[in-house]
């Protein structure tokens, strides 16, 4: 696969770089150091070259901080993964320290690196970025992320070891976001998952910020995993930062199959996890609702259940999410994971025959029959499926608009007893002739 790695010191425009070549704010940037701590994945076109671009955590080469080591490791496995280094420098600031070691750090690394002297808004302002040729690194492109300014010849330089016929194909692999909480362990368990260290995981709470793609390989399946952003309360975002975390967890949600809640178990089940949850079911996602931590309670043989029973009765309304008690930390049945989602997954893609939804299920409309609201007798007397991931289901009725919410409970909760939608939320449409009213 093609792959650009983009690295330098902190604050010196690497994520605005970042947003500038994928064309689109997906990278977290800001005017503080230190905001892109994970490694960012994004695709590209440029010269006839499509390739995955990869956004890196500034770094600090001496620091003993603990981001700081975590983010050096990071920014190493991109450019162990990279066929081309974009080393971005500032252009105002000249040539600093940080920036010759890293130099150092990439001249070993043998890859092909195009030295990118950011922040020279003005033509007039290029001769700033011959300083940086004392890098050793070949010449210096002098640049603007912000404006876009001269871009066009450092990509030029940088996609030059890339092969010209990787195509861009559509990725049907399974794709799972893990969300949940801050500090709930969804890198760990993203970790014992791969079964190696490819997000930073720290006792910190809220360490990751960005959505983050890795490839499982499981039963010679490949799955795209996502790790995200621990979802705070709004009333507890202190960083702006966060909020642009919030909004990355969110788009995570929207292009996964099936979404993994991690809910801690030393905390219990709370307000956020329910609206996390909602926010699932909401974008009509497959559901997976994993406690983790589970080896550090106190239990015996009745507390799952007693758990599980509790959960349930506090999510009415999604009782069909499959609950699975793990541990990331010791790797507790952490395999029910990609099994349940693959399951989920294939329920989310079946399609019932009409046939058999008018035949079993007028059988319980005809015995509950829609109540009669405003002086009009109700009736439904079609039901087709009309697609599928999410499945969605169409009935026709002559008055469509006046089915009650509690109906259309009963409606769901029938066409589930007939059928195996567990951890499927399914969407219905009322229709009346040629009009297509959704109700959800």
């Amino acid at each position: 696969m093609n792959t650009i790695a983009i690295v330098g010191r902190p604050n010196v425009g690497k994520s605005t770089l970042f947003n500038r070549i994928i064309g689109r704010d997906e990278a977290i940037y800001a005017e503080e150091p230190g905001v892109t701590r994970d490694r960012i994945y994004g695709q590209a076109d440029w010269a006839g070259r499509h390739f995955t671009i990869i956004d890196t955590g500034g770094i600090v080469p001496d620091s003993e901080d603990l981001f700081d080591a975590a983010i050096r490791e990071q920014a190493q496995l991109a450019i162990d993964e990279a066929q081309s280094i974009i080393f971005v420098c500032d252009g105002r600031t000249g040539v600093t320290a940080i920036d010759q070691e890293i130099a150092c750090m990439l001249l070993r690394s043998g890859k092909h690196i195009t030295l990118a002297i950011n922040k020279l808004d003005d033509p007039k302002h290029d001769a700033y970025a011959y300083e940086f040729a004392s890098l050793g690194l070949g010449e210096p492109f002098g640049f603007s992320a912000l404006s876009g300014r001269s871009i066009g010849e450092m990509l030029d330089h940088a996609v030059l070891p890339l092969s010209a016929h990787e195509q861009e194909l559509h990725d049907t692999r399974l794709k799972i976001a893990l969300v949940g909480r801050p500090n709930v362990g969804k890198s760990s368990l993203c970790n014992a998952l791969l079964g190696k260290e490819r997000t930073i995981v720290t006792p910190i709470a809220g360490t990751t910020r960005d959505a983050i793609d890795s490839v499982l390989r499981y039963h010679g399946e490949e799955m795209i995993l996502i790790d995200t952003a621990g979802l705070r309360r709004k009333s507890r975002i202190k960083e702006h930062i966060e909020l642009f975390s919030i909004v990355r967890t969110q788009r995570a949600i929207e292009r996964c199959d099936v979404a993994v809640v991690v809910i801690d178990a030393l905390q219990g089940f709370d307000t956020q996890d329910k609206r996390i949850i909602n926010d699932v079911v909401e974008a009509r996602k497959g559901i997976i609702v994993a406690v983790n931590k589970w080896d550090a309670v106190e239990k015996d043989h009745t507390t799952a259940d007693i758990l599980t029973k509790q959960m349930y009765a506090e999510m009415k309304t999604v009782e069909y999410a499959p609950i699975v008690f793990l541990s990331a930390h010791s790797k507790q049945r952490i395999s029910k994971i990609p099994n349940l989602a693959r399951e989920i997954q294939a329920r989310r893609m079946t399609r019932i025959p009409t046939w058999r939804l008018n035949q079993e299920l007028l059988e319980d409309i005809a015995r509950t029959p829609p109540p009669s609201v405003q002086g009009h007798d109700l009736r439904i007397n079609y039901i087709t499926q009309a697609g599928v991931t999410p499945p969605l289901f169409v009935f026709f009725s002559n008055f469509p608009e006046l089915i009650p919410e509690s109906y259309k409970r009963f409606l769901e909760r029938k066409l589930r007893e007939h059928y195996d939608l567990k951890g499927v939320p399914v969407s219905f449409l009322f229709r009346r002739k040629n009009t297509l009213r959704s109700y959800e």
